[in-house]
């Protein structure tokens, strides 16, 4: 039995708008037609771990650089603000809530394969700094989900921040997942956290595959009409996730699962955080080192929209070229790169994809292509048409509402 017992459940409450918000105070941003003239001194604010990634389905990594422990210890208590802000008003964009079980049966089925539950389990499919990733099928629905499997007291020992654990991240994304809905994001079903036991796993929707390679290098180059289909996949989730103000911080090929239809999702918000209003500013760095936006590499305030952004196009870069755009051989090196290095692109690219890397690659964040401008981008239309508008189960409430109201307003017009 887990003697200090942490229940995930009651950290959590009930359903809402959940994770970090940041509100650092300001500071000034250089200019990136300036290229970032900064020596290798002021790329990194501390030591920092090499990403120890691998091919994992939507697995964690050890992340990048921290933010000061007055701003860690402040984050929490904004986030339980938001949280009963999103409870007390019902702003939950999900019509179907994440199933909540408090109790783990381990069993085994009539072939000796061990269950938890009502699940079958069939073999592991990736791993990551904080847990497991394997293959389950439900014994009742014959459906097939991927099980994040994590040790509560392994997560409460590895610190990712001065007052942080890893708990921190993983009860996050969590909780973050709790109110996500939406065709092109991966789809938290079932949180199993037994109180009296260690054992701690997420039930997701099961994606087929990835087209990340299956090894630690760069993804495969993909043809222009593949990759402009996935990306149209990537922007309306991210466009989603913005609406909703929480920012990913990790937008990678490794986190973009591909269904058998070829239908993309986004998954692993491990680092992602909810912010109010539209101040997206963030301190703590996230991601993967060779997806950084310039900003987050100069130990300054960055906005979270706008890292992601940056993200996107070197992923698309990768699609397309099956390579990183700036990439040095040590850690410091590739920050150095990414702030001080010119984007190189072949002469013979098509221009309109020319134009559209070179507006999301752009060095200055406060010039940097939107995912608006993005999503009305000519490349990205192409033959297709505009992405289309996913109504969300939140916005279809309101305007439920808003025409409730106008109805009964008219209905209160007509007795008077």
């Amino acid at each position: 039995m887990f003697s200090n017992s942490f229940s995930f459940a009651r950290a959590m409450g009930c359903f809402g708008c959940f994770g970090f918000s940041t509100k650092p105070k300001q500071t000034t941003r250089p200019n990136c037609r300036s290229n970032f003239p900064l020596s290798q001194e002021f790329l990194l604010d501390e030591e920092i771990e090499e990403d120890d990634d691998d091919c994992s389905y939507n697995g964690e990594v050890t992340r990048t650089a921290h933010g000061d422990e007055v701003d860690s210890l402040g984050r929490g208590k904004r986030s339980e603000d938001i949280l009963r802000f999103k409870l007390n008003n019902g702003l939950v964009c999900r019509q179907v809530p994440v199933k909540e079980t408090n109790m783990i049966v381990r069993t085994e089925d009539e072939n000796g394969n061990k269950m938890i539950n009502e699940y079958v389990r069939e073999y592991k499919i990736g791993s990551g700094s904080y847990g497991k990733v394997v293959l389950f099928r439900n014994s009742v629905d014959g459906k097939h989900y991927a099980i994040k499997a994590f040790h509560k007291s392994h997560l409460l020992k590895l610190r990712v921040a001065p007052s942080e654990t890893a708990m921190t991240d993983v009860l996050r994304e969590v909780l973050i997942m709790k109110i996500l809905e939406h065709p092109n994001i991966v789809n938290l079903i079932e949180v199993i956290d037994d109180p009296t036991m260690d054992q701690f796993y997420m039930v997701l929707e099961y994606v087929e595959g990835k087209w990340v390679c299956e090894d630690s290098g760069p993804p495969r180059v993909l043809g222009e009409d593949t990759a402009r289909k996935y990306v149209r996949d990537i922007v309306s989730g991210l466009m989603y996730l913005h609406a909703h103000n929480i920012v990913h911080g990790d937008i990678k090929p490794d986190n973009l699962l591909i269904t058998s239809m070829g239908t993309v999702k986004i998954g692993d918000f491990s680092v992602s955080q909810v912010f109010e209003d539209d101040n997206d500013e963030l301190r703590r760095s996230p991601g993967t080192p060779v997806f950084t936006a310039p900003e987050c590499c100069v130990g300054l305030t960055y906005q979270g929209k706008a890292a992601d952004t940056w993200a996107l196009g070197v992923t698309l870069y990768c699609m397309i070229l099956g390579r990183y755009p700036f990439l040095g051989e040590t850690l410091q090196d590739t920050y150095d790169k990414i702030v001080n290095n010119p984007l190189i692109l072949p002469s013979d690219m098509n221009p309109e994809l020319r134009n559209l890397l070179e507006g999301l690659l752009c060095k200055d964040p406060k010039q940097r292509m939107t995912l608006n401008a993005l999503a009305e981008h000519s490349w990205v239309i192409g033959e297709d048409g505009p992405i289309p508008q996913y109504l969300c189960w939140c916005t279809r409430n309101s305007y439920s509402r808003e025409e409730s109201n106008r109805r009964t307003g008219t209905q209160l017009t007509e007795t008077d």
